[in-house]
């Protein structure tokens, strides 16, 4: 069986014959397992069952200055302590003049230039092509997160004007990766903390759903299943999401909601990617401790289909060595 046949059976809520999985690193800790495996291309070895790819040109990330980059919108990140993604250093939306700024171009074709071979290459995989920052993240990385906040009290019409143009943006990006086999598309937007969304349901449901609404409508119109990547604790829009049309949520974390509870209410209509703890198991677990998660997550959010086994984050740098490998031997030995 193939490995896209794996995830779309579990998608369809049918059990595979053995639990799908995917495992993400950041730098540090690719790094680590790279020296480990005596093989700077061990990822591409793992047997992850999906292969996940961003549009984007030369304008996507642009080193302005040693560890500082400049992504397409025009946010400066500071990378000098964390190198996979940073923090923004610079809102080129702070002054709120919308009208005044411009948008990268969605429909420069260098944009999709790597999408075809990328497509070919995974074949057997499942195709996800993704959208990273797509909303709410966008939205605060240009404005900054307390004023975003702020605004969404004080002037809402402001809000509703950004998101729409974001919203925008993503349905011309959204057309054009449908024009290549993608199974998926998949959006990152991070709405939770460790408890509650950051914005609370009220104004989530007011600002976000709608545009997301926007989004899932249009992947579905192109025959892709629709997969959303927020962290944090977003239990209390799950079923709003089911009702847009949500077909996979990740990263599904155990330390933020009771994994098993969340499948048993949900189970029916999501399918679940993640569930391995990356803030306790992970990094403070012994091997035998990671090797009894997985097993259990597999035993019990896979039952039925509906999961893709994985860390609930790329592996952070703290983890040791022996629970890397652990993770990746019980998920290969199934």
């Amino acid at each position: 069986m193939s490995n896209k046949t794996r995830v779309i059976q579990a998608l369809e809520h049918h059990e595979p014959d053995v639990c799908p999985w995917q495992i993400a690193f950041t730098i540090p800790s690719a790094r680590k397992m790279a020296e480990h495996y005596g093989d700077e291309a061990f990822e591409t070895k793992l047997g992850n069952h999906m292969a996940m790819i961003e549009p984007g040109g030369a304008d996507a990330w642009v080193e302005v200055k040693p560890d500082y980059w400049r992504d397409q919108f025009g946010v400066v990140w500071n990378r000098t302590i964390d190198k996979d993604i940073g923090n923004p250093d610079e809102y080129p939306l702070a002054d709120g003049d919308l009208a005044g700024f411009t948008f990268p171009d969605p429909d420069d074709d260098e944009r999709y230039a790597r999408l075809p071979a990328f497509c070919e290459e995974h074949a057997d995989d499942f195709l996800v092509g993704a959208i990273g920052f797509s909303l709410f993240e966008r939205a605060w990385t240009l404005r900054g997160m307390e004023q975003l906040l702020v605004d969404m009290i004080t002037e809402p019409t402001f809000v509703e004007a950004l998101f729409e143009k974001i919203t925008d943006w993503n349905l011309h990006v959204i057309d054009r990766m449908c024009e290549h086999p993608f199974d998926c598309i998949h959006t990152g937007d991070d709405w939770g903390q460790q408890h509650g969304l950051i914005m609370g349901p009220d104004l989530w449901r007011k600002f976000v759903k709608p545009c997301v609404r926007r989004m899932y409508e249009r992947s579905k119109s192109h025959g892709k299943f629709v997969s959303i990547h927020s962290c944090g604790d977003i239990h209390e829009v799950l079923g709003d999401l089911i009702d847009i049309g949500l077909d996979m949520f990740n990263p599904f974390q155990p330390e933020v909601m009771d994994v098993e509870a969340v499948k048993r209410e949900y189970g029916k209509h999501l399918t679940f990617h993640g569930g391995i703890s990356t803030q306790k198991t992970l990094p403070y677990g012994e091997p035998d401790d990671v090797r009894a998660e997985v097993k259990r997550r597999i035993e019990t959010i896979g039952v039925d289909g509906g999961y893709v086994c994985a860390p609930a984050h790329a592996i952070p740098g703290d983890v040791p060595v022996e629970n890397m490998v652990a993770l990746i031997e019980t998920l290969q030995n199934q």
